[in-house]
């Protein structure tokens, strides 16, 4: 595995209008946090609050509207803003596929985290499992 980064992709039974809003909904960034004022656009620092871990801020890097997807997370520094050597960079992309989407995922930037080369390992090894629960429940929620 290249220790750099992570990519995924799934196919989802629904048009990609129907997984963009899935991805762009509230509760696919925040989780149990508050929803008010959340404003989904380029630049913005969303932070959410997750059953079992403290709150993991995401600066939104950018948006095309329908097709991609890319955002900012130190998520192994909890709480903390993302940032030059901090954080991984998380990039989703939507491309048509007959009826359905093909969703790409691909969180890259292992490589520049600090600390030892087992903890850069350890924090990819980590994250692939994370993204296929989340990409599995993305997909069951926008299937249904």
């Amino acid at each position: 595995m290249d220790m750099d980064r992570i990519e995924r992709e799934i196919v989802i039974s629904a048009p990609p209008e129907r997984v963009w809003a899935a991805l762009t909904a509230p509760e696919f960034w925040l989780d149990e946090a508050d929803p008010t004022g959340f404003e989904l656009v380029e630049g913005a620092l969303i932070v959410g609050e997750h059953r079992g871990h403290e709150s993991v801020p995401q600066r939104i890097e950018k948006i095309e509207p329908g097709r991609y997807l890319a955002y900012r997370w130190a998520n192994r520094f909890p709480s903390a803003e993302p940032g030059d050597g901090n954080s991984t960079l998380v990039e989703f992309t939507l491309i048509p596929e007959g009826a359905g989407t093909r969703l790409r995922m691909v969180e890259s930037g292992f490589a520049a985290l600090p600390g030892s080369a087992e903890e850069r390992r350890q924090a990819a090894e980590d994250n692939i499992g994370g993204w296929d629960a989340v990409l599995g429940e993305l997909r069951k929620s926008v299937e249904e």
